[in-house]
């Protein structure tokens, strides 16, 4: 008896979840369509690029709002079995509150392995197209504002740190370039030059106007020139770091970019620290959303399922606002990343407590 009430309510919350996916992708793909469509005609986007760009849109979409499609779906199907005394008669075979969740614990396990899988492999290559599509076909500046392009300031090893005032990722250009090297926190040597100019085909860089100036014991040695062609063991993103470069890097690669940036002192680094900490917060909210949504629609109201639908909507929106606020105060402000991002899931965590043990009663 219980193994076939659960593998009806574990059908009924994965196949809801499933349609509530299909039915709300194509309505986000038709807006994103109509307020983007004169851009792309004004920049003739090739017709494959879309296609590529919608395609990826979808799993980006669908990341994005995947707490909204998921508690929406729960609540769906669960005021559906409350509205038909389904509920109360199972409650009311002797089964208890907390074994009648053990389906919608198992579906949110499914759900946040899914997410999990999603935001590890699939949401990087997705979030990489996607912004790669904006900046290219639907930015005013386009690719220009792609990059952290100005005032870079970093450390590319123990010992040397660079610096470029502006940089153009057209012409592969950094202007005001300035390199240190130091040994034993003393400087060596260095080194400045009007333009720094990346060079694709010889994988090297010319300096124009340079300056090279090495502190030695006995005096100063200094050579200029009017141009070089040299070779430096940094790469061109270390000039200019596209700004969502965090997004599009799978798990592992992210820990090692975040190591690189935290031993090079970047400014950014609380954005890339948002990006990680969601990977692991989103997976962990399938199962608070589900607790919450199963105690608001599990009781028969007198506005039934409507009355169900506008709490659970308000809820949703409500978890999605907090997530990005507390997000945005992460990477703009000094509270540590990893309690902004896990303020919304502690927050609805007591709120699902509270839900659940009024449900219980």
């Amino acid at each position: 008896m219980l193994k076939i009430i659960d593998k009806y309510i574990l059908k009924r919350y994965l196949a809801t979840f499933s349609v509530m996916l299909l039915l709300f992708i194509p309505i986000g793909i038709v807006i994103d369509v109509s307020e983007k469509v004169n851009k792309m005609i004004e920049n003739k986007v090739p017709f494959k690029e879309i296609a590529i760009y919608y395609f990826y849109f979808t799993i980006h979409f669908a990341n994005f709002l995947f707490p909204i499609f998921l508690f929406l779906s729960i609540i769906w199907f669960t005021s559906k079995l409350a509205n038909n005394t389904e509920i109360i008669a199972i409650l009311s075979s002797g089964i208890s509150f907390s074994r009648f969740m053990r389906p919608y614990i198992i579906g949110a396990t499914i759900v946040s392995v899914f997410a999990l899988i999603m935001g590890i492999f699939l949401a990087p290559k997705a979030n990489d197209v996607y912004n790669n599509f904006r900046y290219t076909y639907l930015i005013g500046g386009g690719r220009e504002e792609m990059r952290d392009n100005s005032d870079v300031f970093r450390q590319i090893s123990k010992d040397e740190y660079i610096f470029v005032s502006n940089f153009s990722d057209v012409s592969k250009m950094a202007f005001n370039f300035s390199m240190e090297k130091f040994k034993d926190d003393k400087l060596e040597y260095k080194l400045t030059a009007s333009r720094i100019q990346w060079n694709e085909k010889k994988k090297n860089y010319t300096l124009y106007n340079y300056n090279k100036r090495k502190v030695g014991p006995l005096g100063d040695i200094i050579e200029s020139g009017e141009k070089k062609d040299t070779v430096f063991h940094f790469d061109l993103e270390d000039l200019t770091p596209v700004v969502y470069i965090a997004e599009t890097l799978q798990l592992k690669d992210l820990n090692k970019f975040i190591d690189k940036e935290k031993a090079r002192g970047s400014s950014n680094i609380n954005v890339y620290l948002v990006v990680l900490y969601k990977k692991y917060s989103i997976p962990v909210s399938a199962f608070i959303l589900t607790i919450i949504a199963v105690a608001v629609s599990s009781m028969k109201r007198r506005g039934g399922m409507g009355a169900n639908l506008a709490i659970g909507i308000t809820l949703a929106f409500t978890f999605v606002f907090f997530d990005k606020i507390f997000g945005v105060l992460a990477e703009k402000s000094t509270m540590p990343p990893i309690i902004a991002v896990w303020i919304p899931n502690i927050i609805f965590g007591i709120l699902a407590i509270y839900l659940l043990r009024n449900a219980k009663r």
